[in-house]
């Protein structure tokens, strides 16, 4: 495994002039851009933190595979909360130091290489592609990802990556859209790489409805009951406040994962033992989930709101922590220079693919969306 150079434009000092120009605003910058959680990490979890930071996993060296407590929380939270059995589908997982270690590392980790196409959404997360060319693999970008027809002919695809909920266009795929991908797939002999950190965080455009959890590629319906051939990473970062925690992991195949854990274990990509704590009490602390996931709802509705009154054709996403909206101006830069007058910075599309959309993440206090919502109206 050797990394390979990347040149995808993922570059966030392109949007410090703007930052600078956002502070000079009356009231200064509030940014909607990188969707880092500012909430607080939930009590349970705190205190599961503290209670293991003198354990044997804490001074001696932790395990890669997971703690006892660990193993038996994650197959549990994946039957109550996406319908998966692991033991029914032949599944196992591994923990990850946050999951952009783990997209970033996937394609090597699975020795795919120089020859090799990996599919992914034309607009999506650019750590796929930065992941792919690290590997020195070849991207094919799909406009639409279910469009099995569009990627299944292609010589050498070895990979496809899926994101359901989508970042940034929050997209989620139906169950049958699923199913027809992990088909195609296991038709060429290709591993899908499904991204569903955002699972459990969908929305509808009624406050009152209680939305239901995106479908999972493990699931019976969609894997037709074989993990045989798909991988998933989940993430506890958004769902949870546990960014600074880095606490992810990597489900599915247990015939992929195996050796995957084996390379994790030499090049030491471990979670520490007492951070093993807090993420086994944080799967289960659904309290805590369901709290967020309603201060989420109340900030994009109202981000979705003034959008539409500023004059964007802004909509409530089907699910993840964003709303995507086309620029007014046909230019992701010449809209971040008008809302950086206002204080407003928001991320460009470009960085997704996209140079005529910009994202606004929901990742802000109450206080700061209120304050983008009377800026935006005024």
């Amino acid at each position: 495994m050797g990394f390979y150079r990347f040149d995808s434009p993922y570059d966030w000092d392109r949007v410090v002039p703007f930052k600078e120009t956002a502070k000079k605003a009356p009231g200064g910058m509030i940014d909607l851009s990188v969707g880092s959680p500012v909430d607080p990490v939930p009590a349970k979890v705190q205190r599961a933190l503290a209670d293991s930071a003198n354990l044997p996993n804490a001074y001696g060296y932790p395990t890669v595979a997971g703690t006892k407590d660990l193993r038996k929380a994650v197959p549990e939270w994946f039957r109550a909360n996406r319908g998966v059995d692991f033991e029914a589908i032949g599944a196992d997982f591994v923990p990850t130091v946050g999951s952009k270690e783990a997209v970033a590392l996937m394609a090597s980790l699975l020795h795919f290489g120089p020859g090799d196409v990996i599919v992914q959404p034309a607009v999506s997360y650019p750590t796929y592609d930065i992941g792919t060319q690290l590997a020195g693999a070849k991207t094919y970008k799909a406009a639409d990802i279910a469009d099995v027809d569009s990627w299944r002919s292609i010589p050498g695809v070895k990979a496809v990556w899926v994101n359901s909920p989508s970042n940034p266009t929050g997209e989620v795929l139906s169950a049958p859209q699923m199913r027809g991908i992990v088909a195609a797939a296991r038709e060429i002999g290709a591993v899908v790489l499904s991204d569903e950190c955002y699972g459990l965080l969908t929305w509808t455009d009624n406050d009152d409805a209680e939305p239901s959890p995106a479908p999972c590629m493990l699931q019976p319906d969609v894997c037709d009951g074989s993990a045989k051939g798909i991988l998933v990473l989940y993430s506890l970062s958004k769902q949870s406040n546990m960014a600074g925690y880095r606490t992810a992991l990597i489900a599915g195949d247990s015939e992929l994962l195996r050796p995957m854990t084996v390379y994790r274990k030499q090049i030491g990509e471990i979670i520490p033992g007492p951070i093993q704590a807090a993420m086994a009490e944080a799967l289960r602390d659904s309290d805590a989930v369901s709290t967020q996931h309603a201060r989420y709802a109340s900030r994009l509705h109202q981000l979705v709101d003034a959008l539409c009154a500023y004059g964007y054709d802004a909509h409530m996403p089907q699910g993840a922590l964003y709303v995507w909206v086309r620029t007014k101006s046909g230019d992701c830069w010449q809209d971040m220079g008008d809302l950086a007058r206002l204080g407003i910075i928001a991320s460009p599309g470009e960085f997704y693919g996209a140079p005529a959309y910009l994202r606004f993440s929901a990742t802000a206090t109450d206080a700061s969306i209120a304050e983008v919502v009377a800026r935006l109206r005024s």
